[in-house]
């Protein structure tokens, strides 16, 4: 590298250089900027997703769950609404068959207290037929009152209907009696006592029942001792 002068240098600078140089400069001095080239890279094309696909899928899916989840929710409610029925048949069942047991213990002895009662009967007729103060007497009185306390043990209870007012309900009119000492509808005579089983009638009082006398009639002699057997036609069946 020649030098001329003290403190000066010189280089030997291609000219293809200084021209790129000033251009260069040019361009800066004139506010452009040189632009920056970005490589940008491709994303190559990997064909349709298959998302969609997928997703109607499990749509498919779902909705065939969702079908067979409401068939075992209906299956189900029938299977729970028939045990609920067979639970209420049972307990039906079973309240009545406590009825019947119940019914069994108070009133299957009826037809055996049926079969009794013609001889209590007996002993009332008999106790009517012999005068009051005889041995004999005593003896029925006593025979009738056992046998009416061990009926009472099963809830056998006897009534009289005896001047009281007829009533349909308890009472059975085998005849009517024209009479002018009671007023029309009253019991004159009972053959025969009524009997309750606990609450149950099991026989109605067999009774003879007054009635008004026929216009201009008279009142038959011995009337104050009610009917008797044989008596003319002042008794008439009802």
């Amino acid at each position: 590298m020649p030098h001329d002068e003290k403190g000066a240098f010189s280089a030997d600078i291609p000219e293809d250089a200084i021209a790129d140089a000033l251009a260069a400069v040019e361009k800066r001095e004139g506010g452009e900027s040189p632009a920056a080239e970005v490589a940008v890279e491709e994303v190559p094309s990997l064909g349709p997703s298959p998302e969609g696909g997928e997703a109607e899928l499990l749509r498919r899916e779902l909705e065939l769950s969702q079908t067979h989840a409401r068939k075992v929710f209906e299956q189900l409610k029938e299977e729970h609404d028939k045990l609920l029925r067979v639970a209420a048949d049972h307990e039906n069942y079973k309240k009545r068959a406590a009825r019947e047991r119940e019914e069994v213990q108070r009133y299957g002895h009826e037809r055996l207290v049926k079969e009794i009662l013609p001889a209590l009967d007996a002993l009332d007729r008999a106790l009517r037929l012999v005068p009051p103060g005889e041995p004999l007497a005593s003896g029925v009185e006593l025979t009738r009152r056992l046998l009416e306390e061990g009926l009472a043990r099963f809830g056998v209870k006897g009534f009289s209907a005896k001047g009281q007012p007829f009533d349909p309900r308890v009472h059975e009119a085998l005849m009517t009696f024209a009479t002018s000492e009671l007023k029309p509808g009253m019991v004159v005579e009972e053959q025969s006592r009524g009997f309750f089983l606990h609450e149950r009638l099991i026989r109605p009082a067999a009774v003879v029942v007054s009635a008004a006398l026929p216009a201009g009639a008279s009142a038959p002699a011995g009337e104050a001792a009610g009917p008797a057997e044989g008596a003319p036609g002042d008794l008439k069946a009802p």
